[in-house]
């Protein structure tokens, strides 16, 4: 504990954010890098608690305290070592991740939890800066090949514990880039992609080969991968978008977000789209239906687009600006948090429901919503949603964006062929090793446990790469989560 009363002698000050009025008119990162003595402040803060609890907050059981300490002793290099030890990319999650460890911090009972997540992704960059991160080959090959499918967090993840124990690895993905959720899912001025492509890079440098534009299930048959590789991580994600079958869904103009996010990173990669599939918020009334960060980073592009109005739309009602007695700390703070996409304009509009989606001449021109009253019921079970009578309204509309959520993996393709038990929710069936129905077929991430954060991904990656490693060696010394 590098300062016993920091804790006490510093506030809590969030990461400096170019400003919404500039951040708009480009595509580039949001957040820029505080100076290294406010970093050392944030960090003394820590109070490095007897029982920290912001390690089981974290999916990664990342050993939070002892990095923010040789932070404030500017030891940046031991500081990195002890991040990669339990998370292989913490530049993504230093950038994206919500940081349920903050929710657990300690300090956060009656105060500010330390900045964590800030404190992370410096440590990350300033290891790039400095030429810390370089390629890790394994020192013995075992002969076993090993395919990864799917690019995402849980898939890179697992392919390089896999690469590192000496095993060959091949991920294979059927996007025309590698990073799945990574590359097309989250915006550019959330994640760089250049911060993909150098860990791409250093993979590379280690030996995982990488397959792009390789459809598994189409391209290359489930059959051909089990006679061909000795294991297979099935990592493709939840990709399967929760729709809404109003009335009117049909007219021209209402979109999956996923569709619109993906269009935009392509051109920040520099591909030219055909403009007749475009989708383009420039200079309309746009709705986005989801009040989540997929519905957040649809507002936020929306407005880089020029949009002429951003409504976003939720359902549920707007959360406690406090922890309510029934979510008591360390668990997750179900409260209402500023968007930095609202903060660039637009609104929020909580308890509404859509009723029609209303057309001229098959193209979207307003959206019909009704208003919500959530009743608590006297038994314990959920509060039921209804509709105010008389509440009914309109709202102008050109485009809306649904984003409402994921319901699991396609079941098509490489499911079917494989012939993988699924759960009751739709995702892939494991036991405990994370081995599926099918001998040598593993899962991990978002296809194995549905949507979730790109930390649990990652920790479910190292997870499944330890059981596979188990299962092609009999033992296996890879590190995972809480150190198991």
């Amino acid at each position: 504990m590098g300062k016993v009363t920091g804790f006490l002698e510093y506030r809590r000050k969030k990461p400096p954010e170019r400003k919404p009025e500039e951040r708009i008119n480009d595509f580039r990162d949001m957040y820029v890098n505080p100076s290294e003595a406010e970093l050392k402040e944030q960090a003394a803060r820590c109070m490095n608690c007897g029982v920290p609890f912001c390690h089981t907050g974290c999916p990664l059981g990342n050993i939070i305290p002892d990095w923010n300490d040789l932070t404030y002793l500017g030891q940046y290099r031991d500081a990195i070592d002890r991040l990669h030890a339990t998370n292989n990319f913490p530049d993504f999650t230093g950038r994206v991740c919500p940081a349920p460890c903050e929710n657990s911090c300690v300090l956060a009972i009656n105060d500010d939890p330390v900045t964590i997540k800030s404190i992370e992704w410096n440590i990350i960059d300033r290891a790039f800066k400095e030429g810390w991160v370089k390629a890790e080959p394994a020192r013995m090959k075992t002969g076993k090949k090993v395919a990864v499918v799917g690019s995402g967090p849980a898939g890179l993840a697992a392919a390089q514990q896999l690469c590192r124990a000496g095993h060959d690895v091949t991920v294979f993905e059927r996007a025309d880039r590698i990073g799945g959720l990574l590359r097309y899912g989250i915006p550019e001025f959330k994640l760089e992609k250049k911060v993909v492509d150098r860990r791409l890079d250093q993979m590379k440098a280690e030996g995982v080969q990488f397959r792009a534009s390789c459809n598994v299930g189409k391209d290359v048959s489930g059959q051909q991968l089990l006679k061909d590789f000795d294991a297979i991580v099935l990592a493709g994600g939840a990709t399967l978008p929760r729709d809404l079958k109003a009335p009117g869904r049909e007219n021209k103009g209402v979109h999956f977000a996923m569709d619109f996010l993906t269009q935009q990173n392509k051109v920040c990669e520099g591909d030219q789209l055909d403009p007749s599939t475009r989708i383009s918020a420039e200079g309309k009334h746009v709705i986005v239906i989801g009040g989540g960060d997929t519905g957040a980073d649809c507002v936020a592009t929306s407005h880089r687009q020029k949009a002429k109005s951003v409504t976003q739309l939720e359902l549920l009602p707007k959360p406690p600006e406090k922890r309510a007695a029934d979510n008591p700390w360390p668990e997750w703070a179900r409260i209402v948090r500023p968007s930095y996409a609202l903060a660039e304009g637009g609104n929020i509009d909580y308890s509404v429901s859509t009723k029609e989606f209303v057309g001229e001449n098959g193209v979207l021109k307003k959206i019909r919503l009704v208003r919500l009253e959530w009743v608590k019921s006297s038994n314990g079970t959920p509060p039921q949603m209804k509709e105010i009578p008389g509440s009914e309204f309109e709202i102008p509309a050109d485009l809306v964006f649904l984003a409402m959520g994921f319901l699991g993996p396609e079941k098509d393709g490489i499911l079917a062929q494989l012939g993988v038990q699924l759960d009751q929710r739709g995702n892939v069936q494991c036991d405990a090793r994370f081995q599926t129905s099918v001998p040598k077929v593993f899962a991990a991430g978002d296809m194995r446990r549905g949507q979730s954060l790109v930390v649990w991904a990652i920790a479910e990656g190292r997870q499944a790469a330890r059981a596979v490693d188990e299962f092609l060696m009999g033992v296996s010394q890879l590190e995972v989560p809480g150190g198991v």
